[in-house]
């Protein structure tokens, strides 16, 4: 099984300032904290949850240009915060605006990097 994909909606919490890897690759960490009403076996529920996330490259520049309590849907993929952790931490690859006409800030392929270390 290697399906893990994740899209969340919610709120930018937290945007810490932007940094860079050794290779040059702009890096960013984030808090996001998601908010909805859903159905699970036929009741509604409340949801609430909060995720840190991390975003490179592109994903990264256009979060960096974004404010705290900006609403925001990020898609990418979920992975441990460390090799040491069993924390789970949000690996930004897309990043929209929440607003009526959901303006892309950052649409980077799925397929790019694949086959990278």
């Amino acid at each position: 099984m290697d399906a893990n994909e994740v899209v969340l909606g919610g709120e930018l919490t937290e945007i810490e300032a932007l940094r860079h890897t050794p290779a040059g690759i702009p890096l960013i960490h984030f808090k996001l904290v998601h908010r909805s009403r859903q159905v699970e076996a036929g009741y509604k529920r409340q949801v609430e949850c909060e995720i840190n996330g991390v975003a490179m490259a592109e994903a990264a520049l256009a979060i960096g240009r974004l404010k705290a309590g900006q609403a925001v849907r990020v898609g990418g993929f979920l992975n441990r915060k460390n090799r040491m952790s069993k924390q789970l931490m949000l690996h930004a690859i897309e990043i929209a605006i929440s607003e009526e006409g959901q303006h892309a800030i950052s649409t980077t392929q799925r397929t790019q990097g694949q086959g990278q270390g």
